[in-house]
């Protein structure tokens, strides 16, 4: 079977940018089952390969497309819509902030038009060159070409125009997505949002000795420190309880704690905070993937962050689906209503949305009763009954075991006090943060 699906997907990769794929097709055309070949595309999403587009289908894509940057400059633009550049290169590392389909009148377009936008439009140089005036770039779909004086203008104003052979609604959808998943991204705390650099942290080498920790710790406001090699390379933490009783004279590499937990530049927030409250760590060292300390954080930075960050939202579909959530008894049941984009194929709530609204329910509970943060760790969920678009549902979870460290909820979903699903869900505890 895996190697069927290889095939699907060695046949994908040969294949043009834009083309469209299809199970069917491709199962006449390679002679393989529709469920071999639906498991291939899959595979090739993953892979880059391959995106589905809502009303388009699922397109040949250039595999770049799943590496973004910090920020979506008209270079990376390139590789999601798979264009060209046809004049104005120099613009190329500016930053695109928003977009709009030039479908209306050049005239009707001004008050639309600012620095660092950029118009979709076919063939229409009027609107071209308003856009050129204003500051905003153009993208040229269907794969159409532009005139030598749209060209000198784009040069002059050092503005890119870009081409590509995509249709208007198919690119817009892919920058939209695109739009979309950096402003998540963006708000999204790591690591690198709050760590302690390297210039500005104490640490030890390995040859140290005891004492050098010693005096190191009498004037630092932590006791725990990175212990390193002359290369810069992590190979232990040294603490308080690893010196007791022991000789001033030992290295440290005798005595320190060996391959400590680490955090990279990328670990988000949330992470770091379940590993440092629910195992009891006060601080990590930040490295990179050659286990060079690149410096530290510390608990209370990370529940500083937390807090600053909390009324944030991050407007992610999760997002979305939880927060129609509402809570009723005083936080004993919760209500919500089944939303279009909750349901399947079929029309029904998926799976997985329901899912996320227990689980969702579940910590609202937790909180409300026990004062208590909490994080998933199962849900073990089970349909009694279809849930149908437009059902009013009431969430109702019930405490069955509550310890130190995680709790067991029993979950039940009614319709019309009807029982129409029922959950168990076991969950994390973590502490507050004091």
């Amino acid at each position: 079977m895996a190697h069927k699906r290889e095939q699907v997907i060695r046949f994908i990769e040969k294949l043009v940018v834009g083309k469209k794929v299809s199970v069917r097709g491709l199962s006449h055309q390679l002679g393989l089952s529709e469920g071999t070949v639906y498991q291939g595309i899959k595979e090739a999403e993953e892979r880059g390969l391959v995106a589905t587009i809502p009303r388009v289908g699922t397109i040949r894509i250039n595999h770049t497309i799943q590496t973004m940057q910090d920020t979506l400059t008209y270079q990376a633009l390139l590789q999601i819509i798979n264009g060209q550049v046809l004049a104005g290169e120099q613009g190329l590392t500016k930053v695109l902030h928003h977009f709009l389909i030039g479908a209306m009148t050049a005239d009707r377009m001004l008050p639309y038009l600012t620095a660092n936008a950029l118009v979709i439009v076919g063939n229409r140089e009027d609107v071209q060159q308003t856009a050129l005036h204003n500051g905003a770039a153009v993208l040229i779909t269907g794969g159409l070409a532009v005139s030598p004086a749209i060209v000198d203008l784009a040069n002059r104003k050092e503005l890119p125009i870009l081409s590509t052979k995509f249709d208007t609604y198919t690119v817009a959808t892919m920058i939209n997505r695109a739009l979309a998943d950096q402003r998540i991204k963006h708000k999204i705390a790591t690591v690198a949002d709050v760590y302690t650099a390297l210039e500005h942290t104490r640490y030890l080498y390995s040859r140290q000795t005891v004492v050098d920790y010693k005096r190191l710790n009498r004037v630092s406001t932590h006791a725990r420190f990175p212990v390193i090699t002359q290369t810069n390379q992590l190979v232990g933490i040294i603490a308080g309880k690893d010196i007791f009783d022991k000789a001033g004279s030992l290295t440290l590499d005798k005595v320190m704690t060996k391959a400590p937990v680490t955090v990279s530049l990328t670990t988000s927030l949330a992470s770091v905070r379940h590993m440092m409250v629910y195992d009891g760590y006060e601080l990590l060292p930040v490295v990179d993937a050659q286990l060079h300390l690149l410096g530290i954080i510390s608990r209370q930075d990370v529940m500083a962050k937390m807090d600053e960050r909390k009324e944030k939202a991050a407007g992610t579909y999760f997002d979305q689906v939880t927060s129609s959530l509402t809570a009723q008894q005083g936080g004993a049941a919760y209500h919500t209503t089944v939303l279009p984009q909750m349901t399947n194929q079929i029309g029904t709530i998926s799976f997985g949305v329901l899912s996320e609204l227990v689980a969702s329910a579940c910590q609202r509970h937790l909180h409300y009763k026990i004062n208590r943060a909490s994080t998933i760790d199962q849900v073990s969920l089970h349909y009694l009954r279809l849930i149908q678009l437009d059902a009013r549902l009431t969430i109702i979870p019930l405490i069955m075991e509550a310890g130190r460290h995680s709790a067991k909820i029993d979950v039940n979903v009614q319709q019309n006090n009807q029982l129409v699903a029922k959950a168990i869900v076991t969950c994390q505890l973590l502490e507050n943060p004091k």
